[in-house]
């Protein structure tokens, strides 16, 4: 077992200062995690599992955020910040752990909103990326210079390209060339596919070289890439974040378990699964997400959800259902009219709040 205490507004660097490989080389093994919370005090409660991946969920959240420099945002997905060599020394060592914890997730079955570039996912599955992977990095970059293969010679010389390309880091203007002596050799139609291939070369592989492969090594020290080959980076999408598909309600039921007085027979159940099936396939993503914290189901079902969707009495009925989303866990009112169930239970899931509203 690997006990770690973490504090809510530090909970990366307290990750990162108690997870690494060197302290916990073998992160299949279970955490469980201390919560201390904001005014230094330990928070009530003992590690079933749930603190654990509400820490995994919460600092994942974290890693990628574009603010803390390691990933940054482009048309909705992230991928790798080549300016994080500029931003941290051990900038290897960060990005080693983040894939560590990221493999983790994945092993505990623990599905989190991390929306990944199409290439960055593609070079995790061990293809190296190519100029047809280039939109999913920059559309408006792949869109522009594939427009130059309609131009001519003097076009091309107007434009004055030669073989290198501009990085702007951290304000600081720098020209590097796609190959040697790059900057004396200008583009024209005889040379400009050499070009188009050189420059997505450099955008998808080239320059995040050394943090890609620090990533790769740190998730795969926690899951073999022979086990992945199965999905293509779609499906590994899936695999991180869960499937975008209508939610499949008769599959949901059939892995949902309870707990207290409630059964499948019982009567608040039955009614909360006729309202359940007669919303909209919107509701049911918000459903999923105010009890999940994910409003994607599993890549291989419900019954790959860990821990399975519950369902727990919450004594009398008036009150608002809420949710424990570390435990997938609905704790529902023993409602006994429909009209009443369904009013509170469709409120709860559009207030987007989630987590123990009351």
């Amino acid at each position: 077992v690997i006990k770690a205490s973490v504090r809510r507004d530090y909970i990366y660097e307290d990750a990162y200062a108690q997870l690494t490989e060197s302290v916990a080389p073998n992160l299949k093994q279970r955490i469980v995690v201390q919560l201390i919370n904001y005014v230094g005090l330990d928070e009530a409660g003992v590690d079933g599992g749930g603190l654990f991946r509400e820490f995994l969920s919460s600092f994942l959240t974290e890693a990628f955020n574009p603010n803390r420099g390691f990933f940054i945002e482009t048309d909705g997905l992230l991928h790798p910040n080549p300016a994080a060599q500029h931003l941290y020394q051990d900038y290897q060592k960060h990005y080693f752990f983040i894939g560590r914890l990221l493999g983790k997730a994945i092993y505990e079955k623990l599905l989190v909103d991390i929306p990944l570039a199409s290439y960055f996912l593609h070079k995790l599955l061990g293809g190296d990326a190519d100029i047809n992977l280039l939109r999913s990095l920059d559309t408006n970059m792949y869109r522009n210079i594939l427009s130059l293969r309609g131009y001519s010679d003097a076009t091309l010389a107007d434009l004055c390209l030669f073989f290198t390309v501009s990085d702007n880091i951290l304000g600081e203007a720098k020209t590097i060339d796609l190959k040697p002596n790059g900057s004396a050799i200008p583009v024209t139609r005889a040379n400009l596919i050499e070009y188009i291939h050189l420059m997505a070369d450099y955008r998808l592989n080239r320059q995040i070289r050394v943090p890609f492969r620090n990533f790769a090594e740190g998730f795969y020290s926690v899951l073999s890439p022979e086990w992945l080959k199965m999905f293509n980076y779609s499906e590994f999408q899936s695999l991180i974040s869960g499937s975008t598909a209508d939610v499949d309600i008769a599959d949901l039921r059939e892995h949902t378990v309870y707990h207290g007085v409630y059964t499948e027979e019982h009567p608040t159940i039955i009614l909360f699964w006729e309202v359940v099936e007669g919303m909209s396939s919107e509701e049911h993503h918000k459903l999923l997400a105010f009890v999940t914290s994910i409003d994607r189901t599993p890549l291989l079902g419900f019954k790959a959800l860990t821990p399975r969707f519950a369902i727990h009495s919450a004594g009398i009925e008036d009150r608002l259902p809420t949710a424990s989303t570390c435990m997938n866990l609905l704790k529902l009112p023993e409602f006994g009219e429909r009209e009443i169930l369904e009013k509170r239970l469709r409120y709860v899931i559009e207030s987007g709040a989630g987590f123990e509203l009351s």
